[in-house]
């Protein structure tokens, strides 16, 4: 089986995500064809540069002469005046200017040069320009960088409004995306199946929107979606007949073994019903099945990078990332609902695994830098990993996400960190009132927070604490003293 698996946009374009490599180590080694594609950075390197900034010239013009044409029968409204406005700045000499300078840009980031501060600032600013003149190809969206502000109009949490935003040519800029970056690959790769991941919520209108532009040129390959969004969604989308249209089927949970079954079933077409973690469509209706499995991590392989484009990525180093654990250890804070991806509770590998994987990734694709991007790294595993990245000698750049902990209150543990490559640390404090964190279960002290807070400083590492306001129950007071 050919099989098309595809990252959509928006996300940050700073490394690879680890869902498609994670597919990818399985679905290769059970004989299977497997084209992957991260569609997010890829849009990203076309949307800067000159092709696509002179077709949204082209855009712009339409809508101008649109405008003039309305005004010669009528007085334009306030938003129409204030757009006409804009539109008439976005001469011919802009235009060339934006497309010059954005591949300045690009080359920028992903160089030395993006160690120079002033070079990196004018840089991105020519990227929000960018994403500004874009825009006004797409009014009213807004399309921005980083991508997490963009706003379609549409809302990515009401399904009425999905399937509005789908055939939207002017609002939707992912039906071009899909036209230049899949379409293509569709013609030419002929996958018998196609799989999307998504993180997080607004990739939902990107993504049932390639959906239903494959199907309407491709109905006959299986179309398949994943990832934790989908999972936490799974009740709704099952009722969602218009939605489920556009696809074959939904995997949740974890997803190597279920998708590996899910592809030797279609390719034998043998009969869905019993395969686990799948929610799948056929002529009678929509079925979700009630099997469950997930994974043994200590026989999954190491991800699978090979056909991503790892040179487009607006980083000057190659950053990988990689997974040890799954779940979190803790799993009790009373605000957080990530543990629905998952059918089973917490487990790591061992770390004789984890650093034979991270010495074969380092050597295999030439780079010192990793994100392990386990939810929240365990006390016990950070120490044990870090003493062991000394002394064999691993040489890595890494960073990772945590939770204050009392047991890391030993000086000499966090300059074995900083020793071992750890240079960023992604805090979770997420209140600085004690009264708020009893509320939230997180079982934080906060002598406990600046402790951890002071000693890793001191060990030479960058850190980047994250909070929130409104908790229930949270008074404003409360909400000062974080």
């Amino acid at each position: 089986m050919k099989i098309l698996l595809l990252f959509p946009p928006d996300w940050l374009p700073s490394e690879p995500y680890l869902s498609l490599p994670a597919l990818t180590s399985v679905l290769r080694p059970a004989g299977h064809e497997v084209v992957q594609k991260d569609i997010n950075v890829e849009m990203y390197d076309l949307f800067f540069s000159r092709p696509f900034i002179e077709q949204v010239a082209g855009r712009i013009a339409h809508e101008l002469n649109h405008l003039l044409h309305v005004e010669k029968d009528r007085a334009l409204d306030e938003e129409e005046s204030a757009l006409k406005k804009q539109l008439l700045q976005c001469t011919p000499e802009l235009r060339n200017q934006i497309a010059d300078d954005v591949e300045k840009a690009k080359s920028i980031l992903r160089g030395k040069s993006f160690y120079d501060i002033d070079k990196l600032e004018w840089a991105t600013n020519i990227l929000h320009q960018t994403m500004a003149f874009i825009s006004l190809g797409y009014y009213p969206a807004q399309i921005c960088f980083p991508p997490i502000e963009t706003d379609l109009v549409y809302k990515p949490f009401m399904s009425s409004e999905i399937l509005e935003a789908i055939d939207d040519d002017q609002i939707n800029i992912y039906r071009d995306v899909y036209r230049q970056l899949i379409a293509p690959v569709m013609q030419q790769e002929k996958p018998g199946m196609v799989g999307i991941s998504i993180v997080q919520q607004k990739q939902l209108i990107p993504t049932f929107t390639f959906c239903k532009m494959i199907k309407e040129e491709f109905p006959d390959v299986h179309i398949t979606i994943g990832g934790n969004i989908v999972t936490r969604t799974r009740d709704e989308l099952k009722d969602q007949e218009q939605l489920f249209a556009t696809i074959d089927s939904a995997v949740l949970y974890e997803g190597e073994s279920a998708y590996l079954q899910l592809v030797s079933a279609v390719e034998q077409a043998k009969p869905l019903a019993k395969l686990p973690n799948l929610i799948y469509r056929d002529d009678s209706g929509i079925h979700a099945n009630e099997d469950v499995c997930s994974e043994d991590l200590s026989k999954l392989p190491p991800p699978d990078f090979e056909g991503l484009p790892l040179d487009k990525y607006f980083i000057p180093k190659l950053i990988l990332p990689y997974l040890a654990t799954r779940g979190c250890y803790w799993g009790r804070c009373t605000f957080c609902d990530h543990f629905q991806g998952y059918v089973e509770g917490f487990r790591t590998m061992q770390v004789d695994q984890i650093v034979e994987e991270i010495k074969f990734l380092k050597e295999k694709h030439n780079t010192r830098y990793f994100h392990f991007t386990d939810e929240s790294y365990p006390p016990a595993l950070f120490r044990k990993l870090s003493q062991r990245l000394i002394n064999d000698k691993v040489d890595i750049v890494w960073t990772t996400h945590m939770r204050f902990e009392e047991t890391l209150l030993d000086e000499q543990v966090w300059k074995d960190v900083q020793a071992s490559g750890c240079r960023y640390l992604h805090f979770g404090y997420e209140s600085g009132n004690q009264r708020v964190l009893q509320l939230m279960d997180k079982a934080t002290n906060l002598d406990a927070i600046q402790t951890n807070l002071r000693m890793s400083s001191e060990a030479g590492i960058w850190n980047h604490i994250m909070g929130f306001f409104g908790f229930p129950g949270e008074t404003k007071e409360e909400a000062e003293d974080s």
